[in-house]
């Protein structure tokens, strides 16, 4: 009798990883959904992935671009019922896979990330970008989160000469803390310090953990014409996009959870009703003032960079529903604009941009300090110098004050003010 050969449809194109700091993903691309199993092997351990149905593709190579913790190799074969992948591990990993359809750049994707067993969880090694959490005793220092966008899976928009969103925003979150934490008062620290993805949800929850003031996310996003340019600062929005730029921005943010393969986190211990009440009345108490800083933000920025829009715009960016803290998602110029890609990856001008987004923060921060704060303790009138624009009226709303004591501190008969005038701010 004549047996017909086994028929292999899937195939295995790449092998790619990634090191969170508590997991090892290991993505495999593959041509069609994969069937799968995943175990565990022990002296020596070992996690074995078994494709059903799938062969290795030309030039599938198992090499790692670096060492991963706990990780001593990896290595493939093939198998009377498809191909085995195998790591070579020093401690015991505990797998989970899943399957991914396809979303642009990416095809099918097989997932399996190994998780540190407990009592080995790794955490990102110290550096002077992240913030130590401490007890709080007496008045603290106010905690500012800085989130660099995508990463990982995602690697955001790519601009001219393959400039990757991820890694300038990245560079762009590492200096914003520097300058942060230049200022006494301030402390702050990265939601992400490598290259691996972090759900939407994950990152709030992260700011949560660290008792954040204030939610800054880092972008630079792509456009569909190469023309479209300039910064932009975006706030959460319930109800619809300000403008067609800001749409089509969300919608393409928000996809991040698709292309880094992040489920949806549920509320379960919570009726679905009560939840919604409860989220969408902190929210709305924490939006007017992710409004003033998210102008804050922008004014600075504008000294230094062109601006897409010259007023703070908003959409239903997934980031920035948290329900705890003021949030503002930063868009530091168009990755796909070949002038401002160029820009981007100069460190001259990620510098500038750190120290505007730094600056911001700080006077929104310095007039309007948290309770129990360094800074509310501590608050000291304002210089603030008069610029093109301004009003009384405004500035007194953006600083928390009246007008009439505006005028007062300032021996102000009247409202007229002068671009180049230095006023003081009094204590509110």
């Amino acid at each position: 009798m004549l047996v017909a050969p086994l028929s292999f449809a899937n195939v295995i194109q790449s092998v790619r990883t990634h090191e969170a700091p508590d997991y090892i993903r290991v993505v495999l691309d593959t041509s069609e959904a994969s069937r799968f199993s995943v175990f565990e092997l022990d002296n020596p351990h070992r996690v074995v992935i078994d494709v059903k149905g799938a062969k290795a593709g030309r030039g599938l190579n198992f090499k790692t671009s670096k060492k991963l913790t706990h990780v001593q190799g990896l290595r493939g074969g093939r198998r009377e019922n498809g191909y085995r992948v195998v790591v070579d591990a020093e401690v015991g990993f505990q797998p989970k896979s899943f399957t991914l359809q396809p979303i642009a750049p990416y095809g099918h994707r097989l997932v399996t990330d190994l998780y540190f067993p407990s009592s080995e969880k790794t955490a990102p090694t110290a550096t002077p970008a992240q913030a130590t959490v401490a007890p709080v005793v007496g008045s603290r220092d106010v905690m500012v989160a800085v989130d660099a966008g995508h990463g990982g899976e995602d690697p955001g928009a790519v601009g001219p000469r393959k400039t990757v969103e991820k890694k300038v925003v990245l560079q762009i979150a590492r200096r914003t803390v520097n300058e942060i934490k230049k200022q006494k008062g301030f402390d702050a620290f990265l939601i992400r310090d490598g290259d691996y993805y972090l759900g939407h949800r994950q990152r709030t929850a992260l700011a949560r953990e660290k008792r954040a003031d204030l939610f800054v996310s880092i972008h630079a996003d792509a456009f569909k014409q190469s023309s479209v340019s300039g910064a932009s600062v975006y706030t959460l929005s319930d109800r619809g996009a300000s403008s067609e730029t800001a749409k089509w921005l969300a919608e393409r943010e928000n996809q991040s959870d698709m292309l880094g393969g992040v489920g949806d986190v549920s509320l379960d211990d919570k009726d679905p009703m009560l939840a919604q009440v409860l989220l969408d009345l902190s929210m709305d108490g924490n939006r007017s003032q992710s409004i003033q800083v998210g102008d804050a933000v922008l004014r600075n920025m504008g000294k230094i960079t062109k601006l897409h829009k010259k007023q703070v715009e908003q959409a239903a960016f997934l980031v920035l529903k948290s329900p705890d803290m003021p949030s503002i998602l930063v868009e530091t110029g168009f990755i796909s604009n070949p002038s401002e890609a160029r820009k981007l990856s100069q460190a001259s001008h990620q510098l500038k941009l750190a120290k505007a987004i730094a600056g911001g923060v700080q006077e929104f921060m310095r007039a309007n300090p948290p309770p129990a704060t360094w800074l509310a303790e501590r608050r000291e009138e304002i210089r603030y110098t008069i610029g093109r624009g301004d009003t009384i009226s405004e500035i007194a709303v953006r600083y928390g004050v009246t007008s009439s004591a505006l005028k007062k501190r300032n021996r102000l008969s009247s409202d007229r003010i002068r671009v180049g005038q230095t006023i003081y701010i009094p204590r509110g």
